[in-house]
C-alpha cells in the first residue's frame, strides 16, 4: 500500500509537517511512503490546448497512492491558500461531471484520506468557536464529491511559538498512522450506517417515550392525537439537535 503526504504549509519544519510526519510514523514500514510539498509547484488550473505538467505530476502520484494525508493549516479561519489551490485545479480531474454539472465520484473512488490541520487559536477557544471547523469541512466537501474515504482527523491548537508536538498530540497522530495499516483497499461502510441509524433512531424514540410519560400529568395520553403529536414534537427536536450536533460540532477542535 502506498501513503501520499501532501503539505499545503508554508513551512517544511512547522507543526503541520510535524504532525504529518508523526502519522508517518505510525505507518507500517511495509507501506510505502512520499510526502509532496506543495510550495515546491506551481499550480494552475487547466487550460484546454496547454500542458499541465506539474498538475499532471501531482495526478500521478495521488492516482499511484492508495492513502492521501491533507496536512494544512488554518489561516483567517479556513484552510491554507496552498491546499485549496490543489482542490481547485484538481476540480476537473477529482470529480467527473454529468448533462446537469453534477458532480460525481470518478477514479479516485475509494481511496482514503486523512485531514491534519493547526491554528494559533486556544484549545478553548477553538472548542467554543470550531475556528478549524471551515478547514476540515472543506477537506471532506472535496472528498466526499471524489468519494474518498475518511479514515480521521487531528487538530493541533495554539501552535503560537510552537516547536514540537505534545506527547498527547503526537500519539494522536501515530495512532492515526496505525489505522492507516488496518484500512481495506475498498471499504464499503453503507451496512455499518445503517446499523448506526437504527441505533440512534432506537434511542432517540426510547427517549421521546420517556419524556412523554414524565409528562403524563398534562399531557392525555391514553387520547391518540395527542399521544402522537407530542411524540413528533418531542422526537423532531432530538433528531434536530443530533443532526445539528453532527453537521457542526463532529470535528476535533482539541
Amino acid at each position: 500500500m502506498k501513503v501520499l503526504g501532501i503539505l499545503g504549509a508554508q513551512r517544511k519544519d512547522g507543526v503541520t509537517a510535524k504532525m504529518l510526519a508523526a502519522v508517518f510514523q505510525g505507518i507500517a514500514t511495509d507501506n510505502t511512503t512520499e510526502v509532496i510539498y506543495l510550495e515546491d509547484f506551481a499550480l494552475k488550473a487547466d487550460v484546454p490546448g496547454t500542458a499541465n505538467p506539474e498538475l499532471d505530476l501531482i495526478e500521478s502520484k495521488m492516482r499511484e497512492s492508495d492513502v492521501w494525508v491533507l496536512a494544512a493549516p488554518t489561516y483567517w479561519g479556513s484552510l491554507s491558500g496552498r491546499l485549496k489551490n490543489l482542490f481547485d485545479c484538481l476540480r476537473q480531474r477529482l470529480v467527473r461531471f454529468d448533462h446537469t454539472g453534477t458532480m460525481h465520484p470518478a477514479s479516485f473512488k475509494n481511496k482514503h484520506y486523512i485531514s491534519l490541520t493547526n491554528c494559533y487559536t486556544s484549545s478553548f477557544e477553538n472548542m467554543i468557536c470550531g475556528v478549524t471547523d471551515a478547514s476540515l469541512r472543506l477537506c471532506d466537501k472535496v472528498m466526499s464529491a471524489a468519494g474518498v474515504i475518511k479514515i480521521g482527523e487531528a487538530v493541533v491548537t495554539g501552535t503560537w511559538g510552537m516547536e514540537t508536538l505534545t506527547p498527547k498530540k503526537k500519539k494522536e497522530c501515530l495512532d492515526l498512522g496505525h489505522k492507516i495499516n488496518r484500512i481495506r483497499r475498498r471499504d464499503d461502510q453503507t451496512v455499518k450506517r445503517y446499523f448506526e441509524l437504527f441505533f440512534m433512531v432506537a434511542v432517540m424514540a426510547l427517549i421521546t417515550m420517556l419524556l412523554q410519560k414524565a409528562c403524563a400529568s398534562f399531557i392525555p395520553l391514553d387520547n391518540f392525537w395527542f399521544n402522537y403529536l407530542s411524540f413528533t414534537v418531542i422526537f423532531f427536536i432530538l433528531l434536530a439537535s443530533m443532526l445539528h450536533f453532527v453537521t457542526f460540532m463532529k470535528h476535533k477542535r482539541h
